[in-house]
């Protein structure tokens, strides 16, 4: 099942920068990140409360939200903008594959202070991956 999702959301997320390099044709970064948040905000928020959800949120430690928030700020709030702003003024195919190569920092991140480890494979993974990206600039 981890597998499945995980391609769902691999394909998603390969089409969807089409959209959004089509759909800030003629607006500002910021403003088809609000439009997209909103549209996203309201969707969970509807599938929240219809599936009475609510109450498994009221009950998150502040600790939690404080984490969660910070990963908003990160992704949603910086890292979204910034992946708008590249795909406005730049050639989606480039700067998506340089955006997909996250998990280099996600491993060197993790390492650090999860404890997780770093085994040959995934230098070997990173290391095409950085190769990727040279050959591709």
């Amino acid at each position: 099942m981890v597998i499945i999702l995980a391609l769902v959301g691999m394909v998603c997320w390969g089409i969807a920068p089409i959209f959004a390099k089509l759909g800030l044709s003629n607006i500002s970064p910021v403003a088809g990140l609000t439009i997209r948040t909103l549209f996203a905000g309201g969707i969970v928020l509807s599938w929240t409360l219809i599936g009475g959800s609510v109450s498994s949120i009221k009950a998150v430690p502040l600790s939690i939200w404080m984490i969660i928030a910070i990963e908003a700020l990160l992704a949603t709030l910086i890292g979204d903008l910034a992946y708008f702003s590249a795909i406005k003024k730049g050639d989606v195919s480039m700067v998506t594959i340089i955006m997909s190569s996250s998990p280099l920092i996600t491993l060197i991140v993790a390492a650090i202070f999860l404890g997780e480890k770093i085994t040959l494979i995934r230098y070997v993974g990173s290391a095409l991956i950085i190769l990727g990206i040279i050959i591709i600039i």
